[in-house]
């Protein structure tokens, strides 16, 4: 028996997550399936974050127990002969026996892409969250800034979790205007989308993550960018720990999984 570290990339637009759903393709499901078929028994897949359905990954980490000799590179090329388009394997890796992908993990970066335009093209906006008027940034990462440290995240917590707490610590949180002539925030997301647009990114690293908490936070952030709230209100909400205070749930569309930091 081998463990198996995968580093998988996916667009979440047609599937409705990664965990296994009763209907649906789901990340998950997909790759248990290509392993049986390769493996010639069920395999069982975990992930280091259970992303919703329409959020996307361009480095997620999966590991599994298989008994298969097919070297790693033969491995991944194998599965991705399996796997719909949609859903790529970028590269397979032999573990440690422990290995687990959401257990092992440390940290784990998302990245949100808001696109000022009055009108999102057919593709961009698949993958960006398209905002009215234009974003006072500078703001925005000032209240980015009280995001930062161990809180209790209940405020930015959708309803239906299962956690036992909402205590999360965020080493990282910035917002920055994306440079037009820098690479890409994310796969099909250009910086340049035409005239009188720009995008700007929110980036979150943290030692764990709530149900749609990146989003609830992006939807508070975007009210601090439109002037509907004062950056100050960010801390308030963190400390009030009502879901009610925080802004909308932003699209699924605009999150992105980066990266799963192991060390």
């Amino acid at each position: 028996m081998r463990t198996l570290k995968l580093t998988v990339q996916y667009d979440g637009t047609d599937l409705v997550g990664w965990q296994r759903q009763k209907t649906g393709r789901s990340v998950q499901g997909l790759l248990e399936e290509a392993l049986a078929a390769i493996d010639g028994a069920p395999v069982t897949v975990h992930g280091a974050g259970r992303t919703d359905a329409g959020v996307h990954a361009m480095a997620q980490v999966a590991s599994a127990h298989v008994t298969t000799a097919l070297e790693p590179p033969t491995l991944a090329r194998a599965l991705n002969a399996k796997l719909p388009p949609d859903v790529r394997v970028d590269s397979v890796a032999d573990a440690p026996d422990d290995f687990h992908a959401r257990f092992s993990a440390k940290s784990k970066t998302y990245r949100y892409i808001l696109l000022e335009a009055d009108v999102a093209g057919p593709f961009a906006q698949r993958y960006v969250w398209r905002v009215p008027g234009r974003l006072n940034v500078e703001a925005m990462a000032e209240g980015a800034r009280a995001l930062v440290g161990r809180h209790d995240f209940t405020a930015f917590q959708s309803t239906g979790s299962a956690v036992t707490h909402a205590f999360r610590t965020v080493t990282a949180a910035r917002v920055v205007v994306w440079p037009p002539d820098a690479p890409a925030p994310a796969p099909g997301v250009g910086s340049n989308q035409g005239p009188n647009t720009r995008l700007v990114v929110f980036d979150v690293t943290a030692d764990g993550f709530l149900r749609h908490m990146v989003r609830a936070m992006t939807g508070t952030l975007v009210e601090v960018g439109l002037g509907r709230r004062p950056p100050a209100g960010v801390r308030a909400v963190v400390d009030g720990r009502a879901r009610a205070t925080a802004g909308a749930t932003a699209p699924a569309a605009g999150l992105w999984l980066v990266s799963v930091d192991y060390c």
